[in-house]
């Protein structure tokens, strides 16, 4: 609105200058400054009003509408993620679940990754017997605590007759005959337990050169079985 009545009243001007001289006034000379910078000032009014055009920012200039280079800032790397200590699986509920082997290797499976810690008997570290003396009792089964001892209970069976949930026993001492390890079997070739050697509860093969070496023999626990050993 401003520019277009500036140029209403430029022309105005322009117009009453006209008719003086149309009427045989004479111009002055001082005028003729002021017509060029008058008609200068209509032809920028003029091409700002028409053209439509939009000014550039200076250089340099921050939040500028249409500015290129300008961006979001990249995201920061998120930071690596800590791994979570294993889980202990819940106890089953000894009300609706009876005795049963492959309870017993599922729910000692569930153990995998504890870290082995010497004389534990519970989820924040197992040693063999522990695992297996927690494993039991949670299935209402009371076992002894050392290996000696449970390699003393329930029935014996052959290699070839090994089912979840049984026992299974090594000496990996270097002198006797007795038990030193125990292993709750998942299968006829498989066992859970806690070694020492690798630090967290874990599968091994009774195939294997090692532990095949120093199978002394397997134990079947189960309710009656305690019975009759006391």
């Amino acid at each position: 609105m401003k520019v277009r009545g500036c140029q209403v009243t430029v022309r105005t001007v322009l117009r009453a200058r006209s008719r003086r001289y149309c009427t045989g006034m004479r111009p002055s000379t001082s005028l003729a400054p002021l017509m060029i910078a008058v008609m200068a000032a209509l032809a920028l009014s003029s091409g700002c009003a028409t053209t439509g055009a939009v000014p550039r920012p200076f250089p340099g200039a921050t939040g500028a509408t249409g500015a290129t280079g300008a961006g979001a800032a990249p995201n920061a790397p998120d930071a690596p993620i800590a791994p979570s200590a294993p889980v202990a699986p819940t106890a089953p509920d000894l009300l609706a679940r009876r005795f049963d082997g492959r309870a017993i290797a599922q729910f000692a499976l569930g153990f995998r990754g504890v870290p082995y810690r010497l004389g534990g008997a519970d989820p924040g570290g197992f040693d063999c017997s522990g695992l297996v003396q927690y494993v039991f009792a949670q299935y209402g089964l009371s076992v002894p605590r050392i290996v000696e001892q449970q390699y003393e209970i329930g029935d014996t069976i052959r290699p070839a007759e090994i089912k979840p949930g049984d026992l299974i026993f090594f000496n990996t001492n270097k002198r006797g005959d007795g038990a030193s390890h125990v292993a709750i079997a998942i299968g006829q070739d498989s066992f859970v337990h806690a070694p020492n050697s690798t630090g967290v509860v874990r599968i091994e093969t009774l195939g294997s050169a090692y532990w095949g070496a120093r199978y002394v023999g397997a134990r079947r626990i189960s309710p009656s079985s305690l019975t009759a050993t006391r």
